[in-house]
């Protein structure tokens, strides 16, 4: 049994580290979080520590390490700008890390945290659950299938509508949360880069406070793609349906829907990090390395080999209304 600290425990995506966790056998000792809405810990692990402080979190896995009694790996879900830190905290303290995306928010902490690995010799491991999907891996297939030099023309639309709560948290504060490409993004950018291969070129048309869009040529692949939080870029049956949701990877004229199937694959990332096959710092580069350019990218002019959903009508940031 391999023992766990969590940090970030009140985010929504912490339940699914805790159930990770609990499914595969293992325990939690220790969490944490700046704030005590934590319940949802009593449904895995009610005898768990907890602190609302970092400190006293320190001093506890100090106080076990002392004892002979420290952590295997710590799990972070905090917010995306704290991941660095948070990651060097774990290999400080003699275990292994699982962080969840973006691993960091800029290329060369990346590379500086590969340096740590080798100086405390534990690894550093990131959720990249999309590689997990089925639709996923029969993806894979078919593009290794594909013949030497074929280039496949994608288009990814994901739309995930968010109130005007999000602004006011971290997660609309670009220095915190990397963007609208990285904090929503960067998942389905790896997933490209792990299908297609790498980038070749970049363009960025469009880039605001809840929406992002350009064109990417790749080895395999020229991918025309559009993300956003505004429920109002929600295509009308989606709307209708009263769904806020809305994920697509269309190839030529085949679409590929990622709506469903993601119930488990934060479990099946733990078993595969568990078992000594989770992805790490390099798998994880290229994808940071993308969404860093398209922060800081010059827009492109609008074109016709633009994604069509680049011409909605653009809205000004909720809380410059006021």
């Amino acid at each position: 049994m391999q023992r766990f600290a969590l940090m970030g425990a009140a985010g929504f995506v912490a339940e699914r580290h805790m159930k990770a966790i609990k499914d595969t056998g293992h325990e939690l000792v220790a969490a944490m979080d700046t704030t005590d809405s934590v319940g949802i810990i009593d449904r895995y692990f009610p005898e768990a520590a907890f602190f609302v402080e970092y400190e006293r979190l320190d001093r506890y896995i100090a106080k076990l390490l002392q004892k002979g009694e420290g952590i295997d790996y710590l799990s972070i879900c905090t917010p995306n700008h704290l991941h660095d830190a948070h990651i060097r905290f774990g290999l400080r303290n003699d275990a292994h890390v699982i962080c969840e995306k973006p691993l960091v928010l800029n290329p060369w902490n990346a590379v500086a945290l590969a340096e740590l690995e080798q100086k405390y010799q534990h690894r550093v491991n990131c959720i990249l659950q999309l590689r997990l999907h089925e639709q996923a891996i029969a993806l894979k297939k078919r593009v290794s299938a594909q013949a030497v030099g074929e280039v496949q023309d994608v288009e990814l639309t994901y739309i995930t509508a968010r109130g005007l709560w999000y602004y006011a948290s971290w997660k609309g504060d670009e220095a915190k949360s990397g963007g609208i490409a990285t904090n929503i993004g960067v998942h389905f950018f790896d997933l490209l880069l792990w299908l297609y291969g790498d980038v070749i070129e970049n363009e960025v048309h469009v880039y605001t406070h809840d929406r992002a869009a350009g064109v990417l040529r790749l080895e395999h692949a020229h991918v025309r793609w559009f993300l956003s939080i505004n429920e109002e870029t929600l295509p009308d049956d989606v709307k209708e349906n009263k769904q806020r949701v809305y994920r697509q990877l269309r190839l030529g004229d085949q679409v590929f829907d990622f709506s469903q199937g993601f119930d488990d694959l934060h479990t099946r990332s733990y078993q595969q990090i568990l078992g000594g096959d989770g992805y790490g710092i390099s798998d994880a580069l290229p994808a940071i390395e993308l969404v860093h350019q398209i922060r800081h990218a010059e827009l492109s002019p609008l074109t016709d080999q633009c994604h069509p959903l680049v011409h909605l009508p653009l809205t000004m940031h909720p809380f410059k209304r006021r």
